[in-house]
């Protein structure tokens, strides 16, 4: 507990308004996506802590259930079978196959269907009790994911085009333009090897930011709130949170999607023929 009554948190047991502990400066910001090591220390080069805990659990869990449900495989699937089946299906036939044709698109979809379900358990820790926090809303795990993509298009498009045909495809070089080709070109040089790999990243770790300190938000609040006539105020905030709640498992579906979906569109740029 804090010394000074002003300086006590809102989620502390007796912090309520109307108590004399404030509010506003202990609103959910940048503290609220800090954890101390589970081991190691901050300072130490190596260290582990919640976020990298949930990351190895969620890709246990990812491999250990699709392990499960293809170990055996029946003719007539049984419940999981056909639950992993279904989301598998989805991947390959809803983005990969739209995106990449079946023939150009069949080698991909591993890496896809594993991006996908390795994003969206991620994006779901927000909602877990004990867990409630969604990785990929600290940069370094969106970035990570977006520089695989970034590295297997770069290399894509080299090993497809060769060297000057990956040049004008990243470069979006076309004659016709005469004069305004070299400004054209830097801008299209800077915009593909730069912006869209980091957008990539920001627009899923932006998403899930934002999202995770809205469900802070209402959940200190309805907390703080739950004292005399505030009482009518936290019934408000604690639905809030319910609807905030339902619309996160919707965004956290979208997000996946949306990250495997730009993943098949940088292929399909690597892939398709610079005229």
């Amino acid at each position: 507990m804090s010394a000074d009554p002003t300086q006590v948190l809102a989620f502390e047991t007796d912090c309520h308004i109307f108590d004399g502990c404030g509010f506003a400066d202990v609103a959910p910001g940048l503290h609220s996506f800090l954890f101390e090591p589970l081991l190691g220390h901050q300072d130490d080069a190596v260290y582990f802590n919640k976020t990298m805990l949930l990351a190895l659990l969620g890709s246990i869990i990812i491999v250990g259930f699709f392990w499960a449900a293809f170990a055996k495989p029946k003719v007539v699937p049984g419940k999981l079978q056909m639950v992993a089946e279904a989301g598998y299906d989805f991947v390959r036939r809803g983005v990969v196959y739209e995106t990449l044709g079946k023939k150009e698109g069949e080698k991909y979809v591993p890496l896809i269907v594993s991006l996908f379900f390795f994003v969206w358990i991620m994006n779901v820790w927000s909602i877990i009790p004990i867990a409630q926090f969604p990785v990929t809303a600290i940069i370094s795990y969106p970035a990570v994911l977006a520089g695989i993509v970034y590295v297997l298009w770069v290399s894509l498009t080299f090993k497809r085009h060769g060297f000057v045909g990956a040049f004008k495809n990243f470069t979006g070089y076309d004659k016709s333009l005469g004069g305004v080709l070299p400004l054209s070109m830097t801008i299209e040089l800077f915009s593909n090897l730069i912006v869209r790999p980091f957008t990539h990243a920001v627009r899923l770790f932006a998403n899930m930011f934002a999202g995770h300190t809205l469900l802070l938000l209402f959940t200190i609040a309805t907390w703080y709130m739950l004292n005399g006539i505030g009482i009518a105020y936290s019934a408000v905030s604690f639905t809030m949170v319910l609807v905030m709640t339902a619309f996160e498992l919707f965004i956290q579906a979208v997000q996946a999607y949306v990250f495997v979906l730009l993943t098949c569109s940088f292929i399909q740029g690597a892939l398709a023929e610079h005229h």
